[in-house]
Parts: C-alpha cells; structure tokens; sequence
C-alpha cells in the first residue's frame, strides 16, 4: 500500500498525533466536508477502525453537526415565515366558538407554535450535549464489564514459561513472556481456526492458545470485527495436529426464550463449566447483536461458546452486568458467521469450511462436554 519510506514515515507519523489526541476534532470536520485528500482519509478511516473508541467519537461529533444543522435550518425557516408572515393581515379573533375557532387559532398560529416547540426541542437537546449530559449516559456503561482478565505475571511467571517450553523444539525461538491478560476461544474448524473476542486480542503483540491438556500453539490474527466483537485466529504453529472432526454446529437463526444453554471457558488456567438459560433475545441495552443468558461468568470467560442441547453453537461470551448476578451477554452466532463470511480468502493459508454436521445432539450433556473440550482453547495474548 506504501511504497516509498517517505509515505511510510507520514503514515506513522499521521498515527501518533491522532492517538495523541492532536486535533481529532479538526481531522473528523476536515472529513465531514470532504476537504481531505484521499489518501489523508484512507488514513483517517484506518484509524477510526483501529480505534473502536475514536470511532464512536466521531459518529457522535457527526450526529451533533447534523443536529446543529437542524436547528440552523429550522431557525431560517421561521424566519421565511414570519416575513411572510408580516406581509399579510392577521384576522382579528373575536369569538373561539367550538371547533372552527380552533382551527382559525392553529391556522392562524400552529405553524410557528410547531417551529418554535422544534426548535425549543433542539435546543434543549444541544443543551444536554454540551453538559455532558450524554457522557453520564454512556457511564451505564460502567454497569457492562468485558471480561478480560488480567494476569498475574509473578503467580503465572514460572507454569507459562514451563508450559510453553514443553511445546517447542530445541531449534525454536526463545519462550515467550508470561502472557498479561486473556480470555477463551473455541474452534471454528477442525484445521486451526479460532474464535474469541475481539477485545480480548486487541493491542496484543503475539497471542497463543492452549487446549485442556495444557498444550500451547502460536496463532495470527486474520480478521477483526470491532462492531461485533469478533476475532478469528488461525494456529500458526508447525506442532499443531488437527483433532478429531468437528462435534458441534452453529446456528443461524435466533434461539428461543427460555432455551437451556451451558458454555465452557477460561476463568482460570483449567476449563470451567457453566449452566443456565436463555434471559433475552437481546444483550445490554437492548442491544439486537447479542442475547442475555443467565449464566454466571467471571474474567476469562470472554471469548466462550455459548451452546444449546441440540449442540449447536448459538453465541460467543462476550460480557457481564456487573450490578445483576448470572446475568451474562453472547454475541448471537449470526453475526458470527457474517465476520466468517468478510474474510478474504487471500487472508487464509487454509481452507475455512464451516461445519454442518452435529454429532452432539441427542447425547447426554457430559457426553456432549467430553467431546467439546478439545475443541475450546485458553486464549493467551502477550
């Protein structure tokens, strides 16, 4: 994409004054108008999607231009109609009898009573803009935790360092630090590829997964998804021997109220079993991406499947509310699916076949545990 060191160095350069938040309002205006270059907005739309959170500051610097311009184009509105207005003879009122003296009331003055409510309504909003009104909202949503887990490097120290030199060659590269936070991924094909979520890998260096049996692999990261909180891995690692088929399906439709579901994952260095049922049809907030189960999950979890008794995968762990117990959140297969769908297939080394086959369903739920296990990783990022 970049040829030359020069365009290499302002690239970089580019980067660090936006992540040290130098004129990013500017940059997001210059956008709006359409005064960048395209190169300059290649790169302003790099970063934002590299920057979840810038992004969601300039979606919302965006809404309150256009809102600003509402009331801008509301004012000279009313202005055109008072002058025209002015130009005519107001009749005089004398008798408001039933409903034709109404009507001669909003005929004569409903127009600019309706512009003035607009614009009252604009203005009050503004209001709460500028007072930070909308900042204590997005607050709630310190009632939302991610469920990334920090790592203890100095308790981990020793048994990440042993684990991982049992897993490499004598002619491989030196072992890896502790990892410093992680979460759970599971299989989306039997050749290699994982999912979790994505903000358990984001600003990761390198990222490692481990199966039950305490065996690491290194992976890379073929694509992000940061609206839905997506990331597919593929182990990378010359060790790795694809297990048996893949037991388990994903489903594509919503699941129903009420469903039964369990989901295995990472809270601590060994696989967790969690039980419980389907709470709603959407995740915090109403949010239509994701569904709420009552399962209750801890740090780690992030990044599990979510399954139903039939054996179909029908969501990804991604959260909690921190204020209710057992109240979790998984992002619905659909959209799981949908990232799998954006992936370019020169971004793969292999072929990603997504399975169809269940041979979970009918089996009891620790037969159907004995044959998921080997297929949900612990996800390590360093």
């Amino acid at each position: 994409m970049f040829t030359t060191p020069e365009e290499v160095i302002f690239r970089l350069k580019y980067k660090n004054e936006m992540k040290k938040g130098i004129d990013f309002i500017e940059q997001a205006d210059a956008y709006v108008r359409g005064s960048m270059n395209e190169e300059e907005r290649r790169l302003f739309e790099e970063y934002c999607k590299e920057n979840p959170s810038e992004a969601s500051k300039y979606r919302e610097h965006v809404l309150l231009l256009e809102k600003l311009n509402e009331y801008q184009n509301r004012i000279d509105f009313r202005s055109k109609l008072e002058s025209i207005q002015s130009k005519l003879e107001t009749p005089k009122i004398h008798k408001l009898s039933g409903s034709t003296g109404i009507v001669k009331l909003w005929k004569n003055y409903g127009y600019s009573a309706l512009i003035a409510a607009s614009v009252a309504l604009v203005i009050v909003f503004s209001t709460l803009w500028m007072s930070g009104f909308y900042s204590d909202v997005k607050d709630n949503s310190s009632k939302y935790s991610a469920l990334k887990r920090d790592m203890n490097r100095i308790v981990n120290n020793v048994n990440a360092q042993n684990k991982v030199i049992s897993n490499i060659s004598s002619n491989s590269e030196k072992a890896v630090a502790p990892s410093t936070f992680g979460g759970t991924g599971f299989a989306l094909t039997s050749n290699g590829y994982i999912a979790t979520n994505y903000h358990v890998i984001n600003g990761a260096d390198s990222i490692y997964v481990q199966n039950t049996k305490g065996v690491s692999f290194k992976t890379e990261v073929v694509y992000i998804d940061p609206t839905y909180d997506i990331a597919i891995l593929e182990i990378v690692d010359p060790t790795f021997k694809e297990p048996a088929p893949l037991p388990y399906t994903f489903k594509k439709t919503e699941s129903d109220l009420g469903q039964d579901v369990y989901t295995i994952g990472f809270p601590r260095e060994e696989a967790v079993y969690g039980r419980g049922y389907l709470s709603s049809t959407t995740g915090f907030g109403g949010d239509t991406i994701a569904y709420q189960v009552s399962i209750p999950v801890n740090p780690g979890n992030s990044g599990g499947p979510v399954l139903d008794d039939s054996g179909n995968v029908i969501g990804v762990i991604n959260g909690k509310q921190k204020e209710a117990d057992g109240a979790a959140f998984a992002i619905k297969t659909s959209y799981l699916l949908k990232s799998v769908d954006a992936i370019s297939k020169d971004a793969l080394n292999r072929k990603m076949q997504i399975n169809k086959t269940n041979l979970l369903k009918g089996l009891s739920r620790t037969a159907q545990i004995k044959k998921i296990q080997d297929f949900v990783y612990i996800v390590k990022v360093y």
